[in-house]
């Protein structure tokens, strides 16, 4: 069920209301992708556009860049990323709030309030709520996920281009058997986290 902190937010007199998500922490490549999206106060006078709005996980790839498209016409928005080598560098987490970070500063609007799904960034001073599955309670943070899941999606299917060899195009760098098998007959590529083949290796040697 969706919550109504927005338009709770909107009556105690904020204006610029940013959710927060991000998609790709858990696959062995490519980036990590972060969005961020202001509603206009207009949409709220008409919830049936919003409708559809949900956390990308429940929508069908189709129905998702569909969303994309009506979402990015009519909502202030942004997106950025964090790539494979600064995961490596400075960890997922931190690559998540880099990419965040990015995603925020890339607004055309600055937000005065930022819903963020289950995060807390540190490098906001500004007022922000960490909402637990926010992708599924709250508009702002649902429109976000679409954004960034897609976005994340299509940038793995142009690295599919540049390396054929490991199907980025079909697994998106999550680690299924195909990847691992493209893994362990063509080596790692530029796109790989290190970090995480070396910790999934370690974990097997050790059991």
């Amino acid at each position: 069920m969706f919550l109504n902190i927005e338009r709770e937010k909107i009556q105690l007199g904020h204006r610029y209301i940013a959710g927060l998500d991000e998609a790709g922490s858990g696959p062995l490549a490519g980036p990590c992708v972060a969005a961020a999206v202001i509603i206009p106060q207009e949409l709220w006078d008409q919830p049936e556009i919003m409708e559809a709005w949900d956390d990308s996980k429940k929508i069908s790839p189709k129905k998702r860049q569909k969303l994309y498209e009506e979402i990015t016409s009519q909502t202030i928005w942004a997106v950025a990323s964090s790539t494979a080598a600064e995961i490596d560098r400075l960890n997922i987490r931190q690559a998540v709030y880099l990419a965040m970070e990015r995603a925020v500063n890339n607004l055309a609007i600055k937000p005065d309030l930022l819903l963020v799904d289950a995060w807390h960034l540190d490098f906001w001073q500004g007022e922000q709520m960490a909402i637990v599955s926010g992708d599924a309670r709250v508009k702002s943070i649902a429109a976000a996920s679409i954004l960034a899941k897609v976005h994340r999606d299509n940038l793995m299917v142009e690295l599919d281009q540049e390396y054929p060899d490991y199907g980025f195009a079909r697994h998106k760098g999550y680690p299924t058997k195909a990847h691992y098998q493209a893994i362990f007959e063509h080596g790692i590529c530029p796109q790989h986290r290190q970090k995480f083949l070396r910790t999934l290796n370690k974990h097997r040697n050790d059991r």
